[in-house]
């Protein structure tokens, strides 16, 4: 059973130039261990992606990050329910106007500690870089706001990749080590990711190695990469054979196997689902700690998105089986959906019945039609420039924002939580749970 490398490169091949997907990387689990790797496509210029190339983890940087503080938690250095403020010493979780809210390591790991910041959208290749503090606090060269409680902790799933730079400051405020080096002493050569570094920028010696970003439309991103000062949440490099090996550190812990880095305790608690959470690629539709959870916790997993790379981690518990897809392109998710259906369906994944979304984006027509200037409300409105497969939207006094397409007829933006959706020869503005008709005004 299986699928040889050979056989999957020519396949994906074709999904790569049909998504303007330059390059994709593999690995895959059966029986506890990694049976396969490989790679299609390119990684820069004329440069083929090997087994050994260099991608963006993205957010699949949280679960590793996570790992890494239960680890502490097993050291006694950190509790998982204790309010992280009596441990932080650096910044601290902000009052809320008279409140102060109360946030646990287990909210964080679950993405239920009602905090603000979803993702990041990185630095161009050589602009200056905030400290982890002046991301938290929103200061400085940053270009997200500030990390603060504004809905009830513990309540419910509300994604924050804030909350996961929270983490990396605690991290940092009780051992004394600058979270790079934390990060390959806990997790990255224990378990021999020696192909894996949480380094932002990417030192030049790795520059050779690493996989170019590249937009919607194929091209490469300015500088090659962006550069993700939010370790925790966005810096690890790796590869899909590496990410293969923490996820089977992940399963070692949880059966209490020899040798392994977690407690029987904390690992099967990183596998208990903790609260609902909207579904992700494979059936995941819960929060563990760290870990998108499916099937009860049968099957666990991340996904990952920066500027120019998308990626995915999946396994299952109990039989040692999965995979980790990695690409450079911002189209990648569609490429990763079609190589974990072949591969769950070459390697007997039971129980793996994923749907793939259909190709549903605007095209060239529909883009350069929106290209205009739109009324929002007397005397305020917005002008909208293609930007590669999306738009460049200019708020009046506000510095213009990237939307990119979610389906057909809709654009969202990562800076603020609105959408454009086509309406008619106008736009339709969402934001705050209304909606607002743009009609066009040139």
């Amino acid at each position: 059973m299986g699928i040889e490398n050979d056989v999957l490169r020519g396949q994906l091949v074709g999904e790569l130039e049909r998504f303007a997907v330059p390059g994709a990387s593999w690995a895959v689990m059966a029986g506890g261990g990694i049976v396969a790797a490989g790679a299609a496509g390119l990684a820069d210029g004329g440069t083929e992606v090997s087994a050994e190339t260099l991608f963006q983890a993205c957010s699949i940087s949280k679960p590793v990050t996570v790992f890494a503080m239960l680890r502490l938690v097993d050291r006694g250095l950190l509790e998982l329910d204790e309010d992280v403020n009596r441990r932080l010493t650096s910044w601290q979780v902000p009052r809320t106007g008279n409140w102060q809210p109360t946030v646990t390591l287990r909210q964080l790991a679950s993405h239920s500690a009602g905090l603000t910041v979803h993702g990041f959208p990185g630095y161009p290749y050589g602009e200056p870089l905030p400290t982890t503090v002046e991301i938290l606090d929103g200061v400085g060269p940053t270009n997200t706001f500030g990390v603060r409680v504004d809905t009830v902790p513990g309540a419910q799933f509300r994604y924050s990749g804030g909350g996961t730079v929270v983490l990396q400051q605690l991290m940092e405020d009780v051992t004394g080590t600058p979270f790079r080096e934390l990060m390959q002493e806990l997790v990255l050569e224990p378990l021999g990711m020696a192909d894996s570094d949480y380094a932002q920028p990417l030192p030049d010696e790795l520059h050779g190695r690493a996989a170019t970003a590249h937009d919607e439309q194929g091209a490469p991103i300015p500088g090659r990469w962006h550069t993700y000062p939010e370790l925790a949440a966005a810096g690890l490099w790796t590869t899909p054979s590496d990410l293969c090996t923490f996820a089977l550190a992940v399963q070692a812990a949880y059966v209490g196997a020899d040798g392994a880095l977690l407690s029987p305790e904390l690992g099967r608690e990183m596998l208990t689902p903790q609260v609902p959470a909207s579904n992700r690629l494979g059936g995941l539709d819960h929060l563990g700690l760290g870990l998108f959870l499916g099937a009860g916790g049968a099957r666990f997993g991340h996904s990952g998105g920066n500027n120019g790379f998308k990626c995915h981690l999946l396994a299952d518990r109990e039989f040692g089986l999965g995979a980790a897809v990695m690409t450079n392109g911002d189209n990648g998710m569609w490429v990763v959906q079609r190589a974990f259906a072949m591969l769950a369906s070459a390697y007997g994944w039971s129980g793996y019945d994923e749907p793939l979304d259909d190709w549903d984006v605007p095209g060239d027509d529909v883009l350069e039609r929106l290209v205009g200037r739109y009324r929002l409300r007397d005397g305020f409105g917005f002008t909208v420039d293609r930007l590669g497969g999306g738009i460049e939207v200019s708020f009046d006094g506000q510095e213009p924002m990237r939307f990119v397409p979610v389906d057909a007829r809709s654009f969202a933006s990562s800076m603020v939580s609105a959408r454009l959706r086509l309406r008619g020869d106008g736009l339709l503005f969402e934001q705050n749970g209304g909606q607002i008709e743009c009609s066009r005004i040139d």
